[in-house]
């Protein structure tokens, strides 16, 4: 131990001697008013959160008051994760020469203020990104970080939003987390069947995806979900996932999310789905073509890699949001992956999870995002992040019927760039699938079923033109929809068009 301490000792004097005159602080004195000396609560936090989301339509810690940003770090267990470099593009470690010094200096700053050792101070440094977790107590350390060049963005790691609402209504997330293993016997009417004796649900019909399978099944693209995970009880996604029709391919599972209340806990619970809600994804996506009688999905021949990212669909707190970051980042360095679909999200940014979707998008991936399905707690939220994202295709769910209507439960607005009929205009019920367990079916909605279908459409206009780039496939798609080349103010380009997107 004292051998470990002196080293430490030795790194930080080397540092500080690197440091800039920014980085070190010494002739630039922190004054904070009496007002600002104590925390506000966690109720005060999201109070202020929501003011922004209710004026402005969004909230980020980049503009929230030292105090402010201090105050959920205070309530998230001192957890702060910083995104450093030489600009505000400068996030990829590999192309970031400097990386290493900067974030030493960075560092050495906060070791400074806080007195501390390294081994006190530094929970994570990402491989690939220019990102690091760390243990702040002081509101002058914020301040300090704020101050420097280097620093992208600041914000609390483990402040939980949702948790604090729960708290204060007394109501479980359970409710609005997605999550159910339950399975439904289907409505005749919500499906077709399909050979060998498979059912088309008839949400696909709607789209000409029937149609399209003429052309192409999806056969060479692999889709990457971020999710839930994938049940280990439903054999079509497992074992006879490569059968029937949907010969020749592949299912690979991975997990990535920690289920721990402790932020420094590294262990994974696993890829097995304990929600449901990633099954549901996978089923309507790539869902084989066989003869058991159960749901197919859109892209029934395409390869799928699954994530367990989180433990339901709201990215609330350290594990989930470091999670879904180190899914996003892995698809990324997957060369076989071309699209990611993720039917989770945040009602406002978060700095990790943006630095893995803009990794991801560097690495060429066509990024489907869910625009958000209503709570009781967001339902005065518009695109939820990250489908908010300019890197993201986001998705959201309507209605059947003539006259564009959103789903029950479905979020809308200007940065929505399709949509998916979902939801059957008299009876209500949604999208077919196959459920959590062997030999049922269930039925799933909202922009998540929306979000996992588009991505099974574009699977299927890849596959067809293999030679594609990401852009031209978007751009087909776009094509077929209905309001193109103009874009609807809530629905975006509307319907694809299958059919019309693979010819």
């Amino acid at each position: 131990m004292r051998s470990k301490l002196l080293q430490l000792s030795v790194i930080f004097l080397l540092v500080m001697g690197g440091c800039t005159k920014e980085e070190s602080f010494d002739a630039d004195p922190i004054i904070i008013e009496a007002p600002q000396k104590d925390p506000l609560t966690a109720k005060q936090v999201n109070q202020k959160i929501e003011e922004s989301l209710r004026a402005k339509g969004s909230f980020n810690w980049k503009d929230a008051s030292d105090h402010l940003l201090w105050s959920a770090v205070k309530n998230g267990d001192n957890i702060v994760t910083i995104g450093f470099g030489n600009s505000k593009i400068d996030f990829e470690r590999a192309k970031s020469p400097n990386n290493a010094q900067m974030q030493q200096q960075l560092l050495a700053v906060i070791m400074q203020f806080e007195s501390e050792s390294l081994d006190k101070i530094l929970i994570s440094s990402d491989p690939f990104l220019n990102l690091i977790d760390v243990v702040i107590t002081r509101q002058e350390t914020i301040i300090a970080l704020r101050r420097s060049k280097l620093i992208r963005y600041i914000e609390p790691g483990n402040y939980r939003y949702f948790a604090v609402r729960d708290a204060e209504s007394r109501a479980s997330s359970s409710g609005s987390s997605g999550c159910g293993l339950e399975g439904s016997v289907l409505n005749a009417a919500d499906y077709t069947t399909v050979t060998p004796n498979a059912k088309a649900p008839w949400t696909f019909y709607q789209h000409n995806i029937p149609a399209a399978w003429s052309y192409s099944s999806g056969a060479g693209i692999t889709i990457g979900i971020i999710d839930t995970g994938l049940s280990p009880s439903q054999s079509l996604l497992n074992a006879s996932f490569n059968s029937g029709n949907s010969a020749g391919r592949t299912v690979q599972k991975f997990g990535v999310y920690v289920n721990s209340v402790w932020p420094w806990s590294t262990g994974t619970d696993g890829p097995n789905d304990q929600c449901g809600h990633g099954t549901s994804m996978a089923s309507v996506a790539t869902a084989p073509r066989n003869n058991n009688g159960l749901p197919v999905g859109v892209a029934y021949n395409a390869n799928l890699v699954i994530y367990r990212a989180a433990s339901n669909v709201v990215l609330d707190g350290y594990h989930e949001q470091n999670g879904v970051k180190n899914a996003f980042t892995a698809l990324g360095n997957n060369t076989n992956v071309k699209i990611i679909s993720m039917s989770m999200g945040h009602i406002f940014s978060v700095g990790k999870i943006e630095d893995g979707v803009k990794y991801a998008y560097g690495k060429g991936k066509l990024i489907f995002c869910a625009g958000g399905t209503s709570t009781s707690f967001t339902t005065f939220v518009g695109v939820i992040f990250p489908a908010s994202m300019a890197e993201t295709v986001a998705v959201t769910g309507v209605k059947e019927g003539a006259v564009f209507q959103k789903c029950d439960v479905c979020h809308t607005g200007n940065k929505i760039d399709f949509t998916v009929v979902m939801q059957r205009a008299v009876s209500g019920n949604t999208v077919p699938v196959d459920s959590y367990y062997d030999s049922q079916s269930d039925y799933v909605g909202g922009s998540s079923v929306a979000t996992a279908t588009t991505a099974g459409i574009a699977a299927l206009v890849w596959a067809k033109n293999s030679g594609w780039t990401r852009e031209q496939v978007l751009t087909k798609m776009k094509q077929s929809a209905n309001f193109y080349p103009n874009k609807n103010p809530d629905f975006g380009y509307g319907n694809i068009n299958a059919l019309l997107a693979v010819q």
